[in-house]
C-alpha cells in the first residue's frame, strides 16, 4: 500500500474518532447547565434530547420553568419535545415569561409566581431554562437566593456571574441591590 493512501486511511479514521467524541460530548452536555442548589434549583439553556433524561434520572428534576415568552418557541421543534416529554414522564411544566429584549429583568408579579413555584416541596428541584441559560435564569435565581434563601446581594452577585459565565452589568447589579433591599 503506498504512503499516501496509508495517510489518507489515518486522516478518516482520525476524524471518525473525532466525530463520534463530539457527538458524546454533546449527548452528555446539558447546554449552560448550572447547580445553583443541589436539589433545589438548576438552571440551563435549552434541553435536547437525551438531556431531558439525564436531567430527570441524574438531577431528579420534578418541573421545569421555560422563561420564554410565546413568540420565541411556539414554531419551534424543541418545545413540541418538551412538552411531550415532560406529559409522558409526569412532571410540572410552566411557562413563566420573561422578555429577552430589552429589559430582560421579572417584574415584580414574575417574581411572586416564581417564588410561589420555589416553595411547593411537590416541584422541587426545578429546572429553570431559556435559550441560552443566562440573562434571564440568573436573574430569577438571584430573586430566589435573596427573597427566599436570605442571600446578600453581593453573594448573590456571584451566584449570577457564574450562572451567566461573565461579569454583571451595572443595570444588573443594580437590580440585585434592589432585590436585597
Amino acid at each position: 500500500m503506498s504512503e499516501n493512501k496509508q495517510h489518507g486511511k489515518t486522516l478518516v479514521v482520525v476524524a471518525l474518532v473525532v466525530i463520534a467524541i463530539v457527538g458524546l460530548v454533546r449527548h452528555f452536555h446539558i447546554k449552560n447547565f448550572h447547580v445553583v442548589e443541589p436539589g433545589v434549583l438548576y438552571t440551563s439553556g435549552q434541553p435536547r434530547g437525551m438531556d431531558y433524561t439525564r436531567l430527570l434520572y441524574k438531577y431528579h428534576i420534578a418541573t421545569f420553568v421555560n422563561v420564554r415568552i410565546p413568540t420565541e418557541h411556539r414554531e419551534q421543534n424543541w418545545y413540541n419535545e418538551e412538552i411531550t416529554w415532560v406529559r409522558q414522564n409526569g412532571l410540572n411544566y410552566i411557562e413563566l415569561p420573561v422578555p429577552k429584549r430589552p429589559n430582560y429583568f421579572p417584574d415584580g408579579p414574575t417574581q411572586d409566581e416564581f417564588l410561589k413555584i420555589m416553595g411547593r416541596e411537590n416541584k422541587l428541584p426545578v429546572l429553570l431554562h431559556d435559550s441560552s441559560g443566562r440573562k434571564r435564569v440568573s436573574m430569577l435565581s438571584a430573586v430566589w437566593l435573596i427573597k427566599a434563601e436570605g442571600y446578600s446581594a453581593d453573594r448573590a452577585v456571584k451566584v449570577v456571574e457564574k450562572i451567566k459565565e461573565e461579569p454583571v452589568t451595572d443595570a444588573e447589579r443594580k437590580f440585585i441591590q434592589g432585590l436585597a433591599e
